[in-house]
């Protein structure tokens, strides 16, 4: 292999009811996790609601913060990927994994390929990806509405509705655009950075080989995972308590079952110095 090039992971081609085993094997391993995997899930609907609370006049800056709340959904779930790896592996779940998992980045040396710090510059690039698509959001909705938007009733009234407007249709197709090369970039990544020594180069082409090689499969996924979502945001975020770590959890059986990474270098354990 020429020096500098890129190894990645073997991607298996699924059948299209995968998605559905994969919410299976995720409801277990949320009952298995326990108050664990609920309080991740806990934790996010409170910040949601924190963020409800602070701009409940401001209906044109939450619409997109909300959608752009899934696009940094995989890397908040970093620690249901940990309790998933564990509980496949026969190791204890407990609070102290969780915050090992988070805090590791301390330990590793930023230089290193692959080290752990590949797990902070993913996270950083999808949270510009959301800020963006919030700024994007907010400026469709401010200048192109015939109405300010203050509440939701305003958005339904003012921007679903419009009878002479089409800024509905240019929002979500805006949306759609930013969100399918996201998604196609991120399907497995957090896992695989977790799990492997690989760097984001490699772990964003796995995910989206992973897409060209299951588009229907994961096409499937990706509506999954926007329909249970919206569940869980329509019920006063209340129901994002159970989504958002039973999603977690099913995303990591979908990186197991997609790709095949035995040929890449595991992580070292918590207390390794990568």
């Amino acid at each position: 292999m020429p020096r500098g090039a890129l190894t990645l992971p073997v991607i298996r081609s699924i059948g299209l009811a995968q998605p559905l085993r994969w919410l299976v094997r995720g409801a277990q391993d949320m009952r298995r996790g326990g108050w664990l995997s609920l309080a991740h899930g806990l934790a996010l609907a409170a910040f949601g609601g924190l963020l409800l609370l602070l701009a409940r006049d401001r209906f044109w800056l939450l619409a997109g913060a909300f959608s752009g709340f899934l696009v940094v959904a995989p890397v908040l779930a970093t620690g249901l990927y940990a309790i998933s790896r564990a509980l496949e592996r026969g190791e204890a779940v407990n609070l102290q994994l969780i915050i090992k998992t988070w805090t590791r980045w301390q330990y590793s040396r930023y230089a290193v390929s692959g080290g752990y710090w590949s797990l902070v510059r993913f996270g950083l690039l999808l949270a510009l990806a959301g800020t963006g698509w919030v700024l994007t959001s907010a400026a469709l909705i401010t200048l192109l509405a015939e109405q300010p938007i203050y509440t939701p009733l305003d958005f339904l009234r003012h921007v679903v509705l419009a009878p002479n407007s089409h800024l509905f249709e240019l929002w979500l197709s805006l949306g759609g655009l930013m969100a399918a090369p996201i998604f196609a970039s991120s399907v497995i990544a957090m896992p695989l950075l977790l799990d492997r020594r690989v760097n984001v180069l490699q772990a964003v082409l796995a995910s989206w080989q992973a897409v060209l090689t299951n588009p229907i499969p994961l096409a499937l996924w990706a509506g999954l995972i926007m329909g249970l979502s919206l569940l869980g945001l329509g019920s006063l975020l209340i129901g994002l308590v159970a989504v958002l770590p039973w999603l977690g959890h099913a995303s990591w059986h979908a990186y197991r079952d997609l790709v095949d990474a035995s040929a890449l270098p595991e992580r070292l354990p918590p207390e390794g110095s990568i």
